[in-house]
C-alpha cells in the first residue's frame, strides 16, 4: 500500500505526513450492514479489488448461522439499519446464500446482492430459490449486476471472452423473473459520465432492463481503485475546504462483516473496500465496530471523499 507516489503518508492513524490531524469518521448514521460472502468466485477480473477468483479464499464462506448472530446483534443494538448488503467473490458460490437472503428479507430489511449473473446464479436450486425470494418480498430484493462496461469488448477485456453475453443472457432471466435490477460498471474507457450513461441506456432499452442508467444509485460507475496514484491525506480541515461532511461518507453509514480463513469467528470491518487492511477491523461484534474510523488509506480519500463514491444504494 505505501507506493512510492504516497510515500511517507497514510502511516499514522492520528496524524498525517505534515504533522495534521487526520479526519477520522464517526458511525453517525448506520443505514447497510454488508457481508462478504467469501472470496471464491466463478471468474478471475484483470482488475479486482478484493483479488477474488476460483482459488483465492483468504475470505471463506459465511454460513446462515452467523449471518443470523449479526442480524440478532443489529436488533439489540438498535442501530436503525434498512439495508443488508452481500458481495463477495461472487455471493452465489456460497452454499447458504439462499438461507441468509431469506433471514434477512424476512426480518424486513431491503437485500442487494452485488453478482456476475453468470452460472452460479444460474443454477435451477438458485433460481428457484430467487423466485420464491421475489414472490414473497417484491421489490426489497435487488440485484446489482456487475457489467464492467455497455459495449461487450471492453466488458469482456475485463472478465474475459464471453463474460459479456453470459451476464447479459442472466439479466434476461432476471427481468424475465420479475426481479429488481440494478447495474455496477466502471470508469476505465475515458469517456464522460454522461457518454457512460447514454451507453447504459441505449443497451437497457434494447433488452428492456428496467433500470435508470441516470441515476448514480440503480447504475452505479464506480471509479478505479489504483493504489498507485498519488492522494491527497484528508485532515480535519479538509471537511471545511471541501465542503463536505463526515457524515457523508461511506463508513459513517455502514460496516461489513467477513470471516478469514482460519479464524473461528467473524470479524466486522470499517468498509467494504479495505478486507485486508488490518487497521480497518474493529473487532467481532457491532458492538465494537461502533469506534470512529481514521481515514488512514488512499482509497479513502480517493475514492470517498474525493470521489462521492458509496457501495450501498
Amino acid at each position: 500500500m505505501k507506493d512510492s507516489a504516497n510515500i511517507g503518508k497514510f502511516r499514522d492513524p492520528a496524524t498525517t505526513a505534515k504533522g495534521e490531524a487526520r479526519a477520522t469518521v464517526a458511525l453517525s448514521d448506520p443505514q447497510t450492514l454488508w457481508f462478504n460472502t467469501g472470496t471464491l468466485c466463478n471468474i478471475t477480473c484483470a482488475n479486482c479489488y478484493i483479488e477474488s477468483s476460483p482459488t483465492n479464499d483468504a475470505l471463506v464462506y459465511i454460513t446462515p448461522e452467523e449471518v443470523t448472530d449479526y442480524l440478532d446483534q443489529l436488533d439489540a443494538r438498535n442501530w436503525g439499519v434498512t439495508e443488508i448488503g452481500f458481495t463477495g467473490g461472487e455471493p452465489f458460490m456460497n452454499p447458504g446464500i439462499l438461507a441468509m437472503l431469506r433471514a434477512s428479507l424476512d426480518r424486513g430489511y431491503k437485500v442487494l446482492v452485488l453478482t456476475n449473473a453468470m452460472r452460479p446464479m444460474m443454477r435451477p436450486r438458485v433460481r428457484a430459490g430467487l423466485k420464491a425470494l421475489q414472490a414473497d418480498h417484491g421489490a426489497r430484493l435487488t440485484l446489482r449486476v456487475s457489467l464492467d462496461h455497455h459495449h461487450p469488448g471492453n466488458h469482456d477485456a475485463e472478465r474475459g471472452a464471453g463474460t459479456f453475453a453470459t451476464t447479459v443472457t442472466g439479466m434476461r432471466w432476471l427481468r424475465d423473473a420479475g426481479i429488481t435490477m440494478a447495474v455496477a460498471g466502471r470508469t476505465l474507457w475515458h469517456e464522460s459520465d454522461a457518454e457512460a450513461r447514454a451507453g447504459y441506456a441505449t443497451l437497457f432499452a434494447r433488452e428492456g432492463f428496467a433500470i435508470d442508467a441516470y441515476d448514480p444509485g440503480t447504475t452505479v460507475l464506480f471509479p478505479e481503485m489504483d493504489e498507485s496514484v498519488e492522494v491527497p491525506e484528508i485532515t480535519t480541515a479538509c471537511w471545511g475546504i471541501l465542503g463536505k461532511r463526515p457524515d457523508s461518507v461511506m463508513c459513517a453509514s455502514s460496516r461489513m462483516v467477513v470471516k478469514r480463513r482460519g479464524a473461528a469467528r467473524p470479524a466486522v470491518l470499517a468498509c467494504t473496500l479495505l478486507p485486508y487492511d488490518p487497521q480497518f477491523e474493529l473487532g467481532e461484534t457491532l458492538a465494537q465496530a461502533e469506534r470512529p474510523v481514521a481515514l488512514n488509506h488512499p482509497h479513502c480519500a480517493k475514492f470517498c471523499v474525493l470521489g462521492g463514491a458509496s457501495c450501498s444504494a
